[in-house]
């Protein structure tokens, strides 16, 4: 059997109104970067595995395709969610405690859902929705990644 053509995720690319206004938003969350440049044109997020990067929304749409890009919308849902998984309910409602002060907006507070698990959902400031969840029977590598048997 040849090898998968693709079977990873390196990095998850966020179109963003302000990046600076971003960055700040991530840095606070506990997110690292190299790059404090006062006004960057992308931005890397080192993660212990895929990377999340940010870049200028309109740069993003013009990539994708310059002379016909995607249209640009606001709010809405954009049909898929980037998660946190924790390892404990007390780091799920501790992000929660903060994320409002960091710019953020709770969308849904932590409680106990339908799989087992302790989830909420909150929108970064682009109106991206971020699920932070918990689960007693996650294992996590060596990097904190959760472990999909």
């Amino acid at each position: 059997m040849p090898p998968p053509l693709m079977n990873r995720i390196n990095v998850i690319c966020l179109g963003v109104r302000d990046i600076v206004k971003s960055r700040a938003f991530f840095l606070a969350l506990g997110f690292t970067t190299p790059n404090m440049e006062e006004n960057p044109d992308i931005v890397f997020f080192q993660n212990g595995g895929s990377k999340l990067e940010l870049f200028p929304l309109d740069q993003l749409a013009a990539d994708i395709d310059a002379n016909n890009p995607p249209p640009v919308t606001s709010g809405g849902f954009p049909g898929f969610t980037i998660a946190h998984n924790a390892d404990s309910k007390e780091a799920v409602d501790a992000i929660f405690a903060a994320v409002e002060s960091f710019g953020g907006t709770i969308v849904k507070k932590p409680e106990t859902v339908f799989w087992g698990g302790y989830s909420g959902y909150f929108r970064d400031p682009d109106g991206y929705y971020w699920e932070v969840a918990y689960w007693d029977g996650w294992r996590f590598d060596e990097n904190g990644m959760l472990i999909i048997n």
